[in-house]
């Protein structure tokens, strides 16, 4: 099993569509990850968490689920790194890998000194943008697939029962 744990404030600071909202609208631009992590997640099957840092905020720890990825708001006092060697600790064990997203350099030395592997911020926005075009490649291979008739019949019928399909005159 994989675990992906993504250092959400991180991963938005380096994405440029994310760094563009980050400034106006920053709950748009987590929503925007969250569903992209979504994304990640359907296609590939990996558990994926996001860790936002609520550092400077007051209250408890806030955990919620959302499009069957874990999004994990730290309490006060603490900092998204910590949650992140928290949480890899937790999940490390021997039938699973994890990987942790995020550019910060001294963060990727910790998790490696755990036994969890590293995703730059720019490794996974090139990896979630060639999940993106797969993705449209297979939805493009399936429309194909599903509008082929089993019976051979020129356009012109198949234009015409299109129409009657569709209620057209």
């Amino acid at each position: 099993m994989e675990v992906l744990i993504v250092d959400g404030y991180n991963i938005i600071g380096a994405w440029p569509e994310l760094t563009k909202l980050r400034d106006t609208q920053l709950s748009e631009a987590r929503d925007m990850l969250i569903e992209r992590m979504a994304e990640y997640q359907a296609y590939l099957g990996t558990r994926v968490i996001v860790v936002f840092d609520a550092h400077y905020a007051k209250g408890i720890e806030k955990k919620e689920k959302s499009h069957r990825i874990d999004v994990v708001f730290t309490r006060e006092n603490e900092t998204a790194d910590e949650r992140i060697e928290k949480l890899t600790q937790e999940v490390k064990d021997v039938r699973t890998q994890v990987y942790v997203a995020t550019s910060d350099y001294t963060e990727q030395r910790t998790i490696f000194g755990q036994g969890a592997l590293r995703k730059s911020a720019r490794e996974l926005h090139i990896e979630m943008k060639n999940i993106e075009n797969q993705i449209k490649e297979d939805v493009e291979q399936q429309s194909k697939v599903q509008n082929k008739p089993k019976i051979p019949i020129k356009k012109e019928v198949l234009d015409v029962f299109e129409k009657w399909r569709r209620g057209e005159k």
